[in-house]
């Protein structure tokens, strides 16, 4: 039966890059970490979780509008470009931080963000306790997050604190300066790891040079059965069609269920849920035709309201089996939102290192896998 979704997202943040690499075996990272134990039940008020979940919701939809031109199919985890990004907003100061903020619509103060967000972790770290594994193992959602930073480079003891309070994470050190290929396979290394080896090689040769102080990587493994698992013995070649006008024939899912399921104007809505009835996805079907009317307006506001009218319906659901491997650069995209100024030579770091020169521009760099469903 198809039953799985596995889910993995991996951002990085490049300081900056240019490079020449050699054939390296992986470095030793010490990790540099505030002596601060991470805050397990942050002091969030019910106003303050409406704004972080309403700013993240709405940055999620403008990423959408965004994003869409891009060739092919889109997928991409707002969620986890937010939060890797207020890793980095934590040390942002003066007009790098007001662009920041007004982008990626960061609706609290830094004092109230970063508890909002390790709030938000906890939650989703509940979510699917006791709920099964795509591989008869447990549910797992699990994000991590990891800095890596220049041997002794210095980084101040309140961004340090920050990351431990608030996201669990510390700075790992790695020489970019002497061993630049090292490091580079130390990071993928880990990230190969945290993703149970469904990323592996996410930097590429070239992408770090000696000049490299600081990297960010953030990942997402998701692994969760179906509620309603697909009969593999039902699957059956199908049309699909496509935007274009043309239809291709690919493999195509069905079964009858009881779904949450809404329509409303050019639009039909059906909930699926994974194991344990606590995390689900959502897809939302336009009519034939009006594609990109509905992708036009499609809005935050507009996906809850569509959540809300959900009911449980009997529903024949065909579907096709999918597969999506996703990669795109963001800096371009963010700096056209309204954050040039984090990517270029005048950002200002300096909340990290008390040096506002020290950390002149990032680079964002995204990659997601979601394999065959």
């Amino acid at each position: 039966m198809y039953k799985k979704l596995i889910a993995v997202l991996v951002i990085v943040l490049l300081l900056p890059v240019i490079a020449s690499i050699q054939m390296a075996q992986p470095a030793v990272a010490e990790v540099l970490k505030s002596d601060k134990e991470r805050i397990t039940s942050p002091d969030v008020s019910t106003s303050e979780q409406a704004l972080l979940v309403e700013g993240n919701s709405a940055f999620a939809f403008e990423l959408y509008q965004a994003l869409k031109g891009e060739e092919g199919n889109l997928f991409y985890s707002p969620y986890s470009i937010s939060l890797a990004l207020a890793m980095t907003y934590a040390g942002a100061h003066g007009e790098t931080a007001e662009q920041m903020a007004d982008t990626l619509q960061f609706l609290l103060d830094q004092d109230k963000l970063h508890p909002a967000f390790n709030w938000l972790d906890a939650e989703l770290a509940k979510r699917g306790e006791g709920a099964e594994g795509k591989d008869g193992e447990g549910f797992r959602l699990n994000i991590v997050n990891a800095i890596w930073g220049q041997k002794d480079y210095e980084f101040l003891s309140a961004f340090l604190d920050i990351l431990a309070e608030n996201y669990g994470a510390g700075l790992r050190i790695l020489d970019f300066i002497t061993e630049t290929e090292q490091s580079r396979l130390t990071i993928n290394d880990w990230v190969s790891d945290q993703t149970e080896g469904r990323i592996e090689d996410l930097i590429p040769q070239g992408a770090i040079d000696e000049w490299t102080r600081l990297v960010l990587t953030n990942a997402i493994y998701f692994n969760a059965a179906w509620e309603y698992p697909f009969d593999e013995d039902i699957t059956a070649d199908g049309l699909f069609y496509l935007l274009d006008g043309g239809q291709i024939t690919v493999p195509m899912m069905r079964q009858m269920e009881s779904f949450g399921y809404t329509e409303g104007e050019g639009y039909q809505a059906i909930e699926l849920l994974y194991d344990g009835g606590e995390l689900s996805m959502v897809i939302l079907l336009p009519e034939a035709g009006e594609f990109e009317v509905f992708e036009e307006g499609v809005q935050a506001q507009q996906v809850s309201d569509i959540i809300s009218d959900l009911q449980p319906t009997e529903v024949a659901l065909t579907m096709p089996k999918f597969e999506f491997d996703s990669e795109f650069s963001l800096k371009d995209t963010l700096a056209g939102m309204g954050m040039p100024i984090a990517f270029s030579s005048a950002a200002d770091f300096s909340g990290m290192t008390g040096n506002p020169d020290s950390l002149p521009w990032m680079k964002l760099a995204p990659r997601l896998l979601l394999p065959p469903q």
